[in-house]
């Protein structure tokens, strides 16, 4: 490769688990450079389509943006770039291991020639992460020798030992084996599968807990698990139960269901003598098996006893012997109290066609493409084991014999699918009375879903009359058998589990009230928190300072993120999530839930520009918009009136619109929003005194006195009366009633305890303190505001004012230039917040931008650590002076100044 050429290489990715910047769905996004192939669309590849195309046909059904099968091939003819077929190529892959993947995008990157942001849907994310470490060495495969190389795949994900190095010759079966692999190994199983598609068919959140397809339905306190078909609601004393055989053929019996006579014995000679007295033949099994393992029927003669116990011991060191009723197999499952299917079992068996042998024969059947290895297929691979090579004898056979045409050779005992059986459909043709005793069993064990095998010679008569009864009583039933039998009408028995776990009219979701917004989020958050906390309501709430459940904090820190909202929705005792979110967690991973009832954007204020791609106010309001987007159908988006980049987001916001607003006169707009009859709140005057007023329904409700809210310290705080106003249009939105949100935040106020690190004022020193989360110009120039009004008569306004390091140097300047005309004297602190910065650069620029407003030097103080400049601020502080406070660590600063000494200042 020559020096001036430059192959691909991955920059980054990222896996969006909820609605993002891109989509609604989740994706995978990987940052790719063209490097030197930015140059190079595929139509200037000689052969690369046509060889791209004969390894993955399937890519001529992919419509793309064309909206037509065939699209995107038309895309590459024409001229397409490799970060799109690289899109298009990672679909694909996953497709071929079954999964149900269609949507992609690819990005251009502004400002960076030939990066693009490649996104595509995915099903499973270890599987979707592979597919596209994979895609890219296939694109780059078909490449020509000089323009191959690509780098930084383990960005993506490590490749596993089976897949070959980048750049090395490549066939399609290289990389699409362990992908099926991973595929297969990560596949729910029909049980589980079939669960959980019934549960997102009901609009049930759904979320795989661990590798072992432990699942969790639903949210808060309606939530559900489901391992197979054991549920949260599956009883472990019941479960026990059925696992032991002569337990559960006690409990029948004493419930006057029909089950084999028989004893649990410990040695074959015992297993002799009780097959004696049966006088009849008998059935050997393991006192707590499964699966039909260790099972050997129809023994009559000592010898067959002696070897079924011997192959029962095996298993378990207690065994039963016990009565064999002739008869078909059949599996009768039962849902809290309900016959929902009922299968005939057939043992594994091939018919002989006269020229085969039974093991060419048992090869034959195993090409069924839907038979498998263990349960993940419809049906289950024949092995020759010991078990099948034992009963052929019997049949005077060997895998050498070949069977006459149409001789059926049976080839197990037992009648499981596990071991290579059938299943027929009865569902239909079962007698009640047969029913009725299978319902009778599961409820005499206990089980909420069971699987009741009952032997009878015709199922459509009572078992009473026939002969026959039940033989066993299973927890965590397959459902294969009923959803895909190999004859009959398949059972959709998944259905009358979720109308169990979920039965009509309950909830799978706790309310979700999602607050974001430049300035305001954790206030907003908090008040809302407090409006449903006064209902009685257990809160889940997630804000900058930590994640709480009511009053609790379960873990502190900034938890705004997607990590911190499943944290709350997972919590069985939580009845309402208020979830602040904010910007850096929504860029990483998306959001933490799929939608929200509640939405409320704030405003878009400058701050952390240039950071991620944002780097406009527009882009910015993209970023928050998707809150918006992610309201539910029947939610509202709660927006600023006031601020024209959220009010804009009502063009494409999910739900019903409600605004609020500070301004007077209403805008127009929102005028005729509240003449059509919508909800929203404002600050208007009554009385000589500013109120917060509801409008809903073309009714005005005026609600409470502003300065009735502690929060907005007798009003003058105007940035926590804009939060008042969209906490009274969330709660509303979500179901309060009016009047009691109005009660709730007449206790709301800015006390360290309901709000920490918000407008927090401490008057135990000489001189007052105010501690504020203040970071932004915005959110600096709205304090600033507030504390003119509280400036003392004969005191100084001291700050304590900082910016994390990785904002522009333009907003630490303009940052230090507003601190400059609140303040009379200034401590600029940098440490915790350098974030990469060289160390000083903060508190330079900081400096510069006080000095070019005309701040005087010697009234600048440089601190690095912020507890010694909490300390120099507080030192500076005389009688009567207000000091403000605006620090990262809140809880540490806050004791700060509980514990000074102002005695000795």
């Amino acid at each position: 490769m020559t020096t001036d050429i430059r192959p691909m290489q991955v920059l980054e990715r990222g896996v969006y688990r909820g609605p993002h910047l891109y989509s609604t769905r989740p994706m995978i996004r990987v940052m790719l450079d063209l490097g030197t192939l930015e140059a190079w669309p595929t139509h200037l590849l000689p052969t690369f389509t046509d060889r791209l195309l004969a390894l993955l046909p399937g890519l001529e059904s992919h419509h793309c943006s064309l909206q037509r099968p065939g699209g995107f091939v038309e895309r590459l003819r024409d001229g397409t770039w490799l970060g799109h077929v690289t899109e298009h190529v990672a679909l694909e892959l996953q497709r071929l291991t079954g999964a149900t993947v269609t949507r992609g995008k690819t990005r251009s990157v502004r400002g960076r020639p030939g990066v693009y942001q490649v996104l595509y849907a995915y099903d499973d994310e270890a599987v979707g992460l592979l597919a596209g470490r994979l895609a890219l060495q296939l694109v780059d495969s078909l490449l020509p020798d000089d323009l191959r190389g690509v780098q930084g795949l383990d960005l993506i994900e490590d490749a596993p030992p089976a897949v070959p190095a980048a750049g090395a010759p490549l066939e399609l079966g290289d990389l699409l084996s362990p992908l099926q692999r991973l595929a297969r190994r990560r596949a729910l199983g029909p049980t589980t599968a079939s669960l959980v598609k019934e549960a997102r068919r009901r609009g049930i959140p759904v979320a795989r807990l661990d590798d072992v397809k432990m699942v969790l339905l639903g949210t808060g306190q309606y939530q559900q698990r489901i391992q197979a078909s054991i549920t949260g609601r599956t009883s472990h004393i019941a479960v026990q139960a059925a696992s032991n055989k002569v337990v559960t053929k006690t409990l029948l019996a004493e419930a006057e269901v029909p089950v084999p006579r028989g004893q649990l014995v410990r040695s074959a000679d015992e297993a002799v003598q009780v097959a004696r007295r049966l006088r009849t033949p008998v059935v050997t099994k393991p006192f707590n098996g499964h699966h039909g393992e260790g099972v050997s029927v129809e023994l009559s003669t000592e010898d067959q006893v002696r070897e079924g116990y011997r192959r029962a011991a095996q298993y378990a060191p207690q065994v039963v012997v016990e009565q064999y009723y002739r008869g078909n197999d059949h599996r009768i499952l039962v849902v809290n109290g309900q016959v929902v299917a009922v299968a005939e079992r057939v043992p594994a068996q091939v018919t002989g066609d006269g020229h085969q042998t039974i093991g060419q024969l048992i090869e034959e059947v195993n090409r069924d493409p839907r038979r498998g290895s263990g349960h993940g297929q419809v049906l289950t691979r024949i092995e020759v084991d010991d078990a099948l090579l034992a009963l052929l004898p019997k049949q005077g056979l060997t895998l050498e014999s070949v069977p006459a045409s149409g001789q059926t050779v049976v080839l197990r005992e037992t009648a499981n699918l596990s071991t290579g059986g059938i299943a027929i459909d009865r569902t239909d043709v079962i007698h009640p009375d047969n029913a009725w005793l299978a319902v009778r069993a599961a409820r005499a064990t206990g089980l909420d879903i069971a699987g009741i095998d009952m032997i009878s010679p015709d199922i459509s008569r009572p078992v009473t009359e026939t002969g026959g009864g039940v033989v066993e009583v299973n927890a965590a039933p397959g459902f294969r058998m009923h959803l895909a039998p190999s004859e009959g009408q398949p059972r959709d028995v998944a259905r009358p589990v979720m109308a169990m776990l979920f039965p009509r009219g309950t909830p799978s979701r706790v309310p979700i009230l999602a607050v974001t917004g430049t300035n305001g989020k954790s206030t907003t958050s908090r008040m809302i928190a407090h409006v449903f906390r006064s209902l009685g309501r257990t809160v889940g709430l997630t804000t900058t300072s930590g994640v709480y459940v009511n009053s609790q904090l379960v873990t502190a820190g900034d938890a705004t993120g997607p990590r911190s909202a499943r944290l709350v929705l997972r919590d069985p005792s939580v009845e309402v999530a208020v979830l602040e979110t904010a910007r850096g967690g929504l860029l990483r991973e998306g959001l933490g839930f799929d939608h929200c009832d509640v939405g409320v954007v704030l405003n878009v204020q400058a701050d952390h520009l240039g950071l991620k791609g944002i780097d406009t106010l527009q882009d910015l309001a993209r970023v928050k918009g998707v809150i918006a987007r992610s309201v539910h159908r029947r939610g509202t988006s709660v927006l600023n009136a006031d601020d024209p980049l959220t009010a804009r987001m009502a063009r494409y916001a999910g739900g019903r619109p409600a605004f609020f607003s500070i301004q007077a006169p209403l805008s127009a707009p929102l005028r005729r929003h509240i003449e059509g009859g919508g909800l929203a709140t404002v600050r208007e005057v009554q009385e000589g005194q500013d109120w917060i007023v509801l409008y809903r329904g073309g009714e005005r409700q005026p609600l409470l006195p502003t300065g009735d809210v502690p929060a907005t310290l007798g009003g003058l705080a105007e940035f926590n009366v804009q939060n008042a106003l969209a906490a009274t249009a969330a709660c509303v939105a979500a179901g309060v009633e009016p009047g009691q949100v109005a009660e709730a935040l007449r206790s709301f106020s800015t006390s360290f305890e309901q709000s920490p690190g918000r407008l927090n004022v401490y008057d135990g020193h000489p001189f007052r303190v105010v501690l504020d989360y203040a970071h932004n110009e915005a959110g600096l120039q709205a304090l600033g505001q507030l504390l003119q009004r509280m400036r003392p008569p004969q005191g100084r306004l001291l700050g304590m004012v900082s910016i994390p390091g990785d904002r522009r140097d333009e907003d630490i300047y303009q940052l230090g230039r507003t601190a400059a005309g609140i303040f009379d004297e200034l401590v600029f602190r940098e440490a915790p917040d350098g974030r990469g910065r060289p160390t000083g650069d903060v508190l330079e620029k900081l400096t510069e931008g006080a000095l070019a407003a005309g701040f005087a030097q010697d009234r600048i103080h440089r601190v690095l650590r912020e507890s010694d400049a909490a300390d120099t601020a507080l030192r500076l502080a005389q009688p009567g002076d207000l000091v403000v406070l605006l620090p990262t660590d809140i809880t540490g600063v806050w004791r700060q100044v509980q514990q000074f000494n102002s005695s000795g200042a």
